[in-house]
């Protein structure tokens, strides 16, 4: 987004009893942010499990565990987000034209392409 003159920052405001000066206590941010790194961190584990898993119900089991774990790290995103711990930058529409047709194109190279459509 560097250099796109009309670009839009989305955020949420930061609660008000956070202070500006951060010290060497951990505040909310910190614990939440702890917890997403750990949410990430499982889901990865969980991704590679399904994959090793011999066993159907014990795949079926870690896919249902994995399901959870992603919803919990989407959880954890969200409310950083509304807390305003995290900003999204807007982006114009004829730049998300152009790579959108830019992927669209790679997709027609795929052997199956037509099944994709």
């Amino acid at each position: 987004m560097s250099g796109n003159q009309n670009s839009q920052t989305i955020k949420n405001p930061k609660p008000s009893y956070e202070t500006k000066e951060k010290g060497p206590e951990l505040n909310d941010r910190d614990r939440v942010n702890d917890i997403l790194a750990m949410e990430k961190y499982l889901t990865d584990s969980f991704n590679v499990s399904a994959r090793e898993a011999s066993h159907p119900a014990l795949h079926e089991d870690i896919l249902t565990v994995l399901m959870e774990t992603h919803r919990c790290q989407y959880d954890m995103y969200e409310m950083m987000f509304k807390k305003g711990h995290y900003k999204l930058e807007g982006e114009q529409q004829a730049k998300l034209d152009q790579t959108y047709d830019q992927f669209r194109k790679y997709a027609t190279q795929f052997p199956y392409s037509s099944q994709l459509q």
